[in-house]
């Protein structure tokens, strides 16, 4: 029977939607080099039921089932494949429980990650991760992708604060992962093994959360160096210094450019970077100034303040690279890296040589604290030599992170965007292992077909 019979016989009309510029709308995330294939329908379940007929109505009609969030993934990992079911969760949207004495909430995936924010924060309660799409993206494509964010360096990403799953499987059984309590050593992570799994290992149709108390309002520092050696030296005896920052993020010299050229903000663009740190919680005054201390010596001009509303003045620089790169009208594509700490200035410069080498636009931004890059690439689409070049150097950023000890995907994940470079990072015992897991559970590879692994 074909996928849409099988699918009427087990939900409800408004559960399905066939019509095919609807559907294409569901079937492509925001790598935009990563072209979808064409789903045969959309599914738009309100309850695990509904998404365990779905799996069944799959595997009757022989037809894979892609899940998707809130479509803000930059690797391809939500795309279509052809004939598939798209499974859009973004209904499934409650949250079902806060427990303040546990410092837990049970969320269903849909719930948009700046609303959980919003739910616990009257609590005096926090879920820090904090994705740059946190006001769109959504938790379960949060925990499909392990997204990190800002806060990571002190705080961990998603995987640190996810404790517990629903999952439905390829089979369509119904599997509970993880714990209700703050203790738990029975049996395997299994809960772990979900998370960033890009959707290969089972549909996630409810997530329990860790959650922590409300961090004090920050301290904030900016520093404009005008080298690269000299930011990687003070990062570096930073940590090793004790410190703790909660923010740490760098802006190269051609983002910080951008952002003057759109906003009028008064940055110093002749600097080779700008690095804003900030740290929360006892002591964080103290610390902001003994960082500042560290900077300075590296000769850097720093400003630090502890005023909160100053703090965010000095981090709008950071959040408006993006909107600053929109202006430019062209298609935007993030890269995603990371080294350790000590190697960043290099990775850094690395970028800029490959950049200039490959006649490519390509501003960078990144989480310092925990090595993880984002350059930018910046073109036309329509210009197939540009096109052609910014390939060669997305593929030159990659084998630099490898060669510093790196990572090819530091927090977006794999999707197909970087699935041929997958072997570069991981052994072929490890890529044994993971595709024998991922066969265990899904022996017909009816989930996700094509991506991550």
């Amino acid at each position: 029977m074909p996928i849409l019979d099988e699918l009427r016989e087990r939900l409800p009309d408004d559960c399905i939607q066939d019509d095919v510029d609807v559907v294409a709308t569901y079937s492509q995330d925001r790598a935009i080099f990563e072209r979808p294939g064409t789903a045969a329908v959309l599914v738009m379940p309100r309850s695990t039921a509904e998404v365990v007929a779905t799996v069944e109505a799959a595997a009757a009609a022989d037809a894979p089932v892609v899940a998707r969030g809130a479509g803000s993934g930059l690797t391809g990992a939500a795309n279509a494949v052809d004939g598939c079911v798209i499974l859009s969760l973004h209904r499934m949207d409650e949250i079902v429980a806060i427990d303040t004495t546990n410092r837990m909430a049970r969320v269903q995936p849909g719930v948009i990650n700046a609303d959980l924010k919003a739910a616990v924060a009257p609590h005096g309660l926090a879920y820090p991760p904090d994705p740059a799409s946190f006001e769109m993206s959504s938790i379960g494509g949060n925990v499909a992708t392990n997204a990190g964010g800002l806060c990571c360096v002190k705080y961990g990403v998603t995987r640190d604060f996810v404790i517990g799953l629903e999952v439905v499987l390829a089979s369509g059984e119904v599997m509970r992962t993880g714990r209700h309590t703050l203790k738990s050593t029975t049996g395997l992570d299994l809960t772990g093994l979900f998370v960033g799994s890009e959707g290969v290992l089972g549909i996630i149709t409810e997530v329990t959360v860790k959650l922590v108390p409300t961090p004090a309002a920050p301290s904030t520092m900016v520093a404009s160096f005008d080298d690269l050696p000299s930011v990687g030296t003070a990062i570096a005896e930073v940590f090793a210094a004790g410190h703790e920052p909660s923010v740490m993020e760098v802006i190269d010299r051609e983002s910080l450019r951008h952002v003057e050229a759109a906003f009028r903000m008064g940055l110093d663009t002749d600097a080779a970077c700008l690095l804003v740190v900030q740290a929360d919680g006892d002591g964080a005054t103290d610390a902001i100034t003994a960082m500042a201390d560290t900077c300075t010596r590296h000769g850097a001009e720093v400003h630090h303040t502890d005023d909160p509303a100053e703090g965010d003045l000095l981090l709008e620089a950071r959040r408006k690279v993006w909107p600053a790169l929109e202006r430019l009208g062209k298609h935007l594509l993030p890269e995603d890296v990371a080294v350790p700490r000590q190697r960043l200035a290099e990775l850094l410069g690395g970028i800029e040589d490959i950049a200039r080498v490959h006649d490519v636009a390509m501003p960078t931004i990144g989480h310092a604290g925990d090595g993880n890059l984002h350059p930018v690439f910046v073109l036309d689409p329509d210009d197939s030599d540009e096109v052609a070049r910014a390939k060669d150097a997305f593929e030159a950023v990659i084998e630099l992170s490898l060669s510093l000890g790196g990572t090819i995907a530091a927090e977006h994940g794999v999707g197909t965007l970087k699935r041929a470079f997958i072997h570069r990072e991981l052994d072929q015992v490890q890529l044994a292992t993971q595709r024998a897991v991922r066969h265990a559970l899904d022996p017909d590879g009816r989930l996700n077909p094509g991506k991550a692994l």
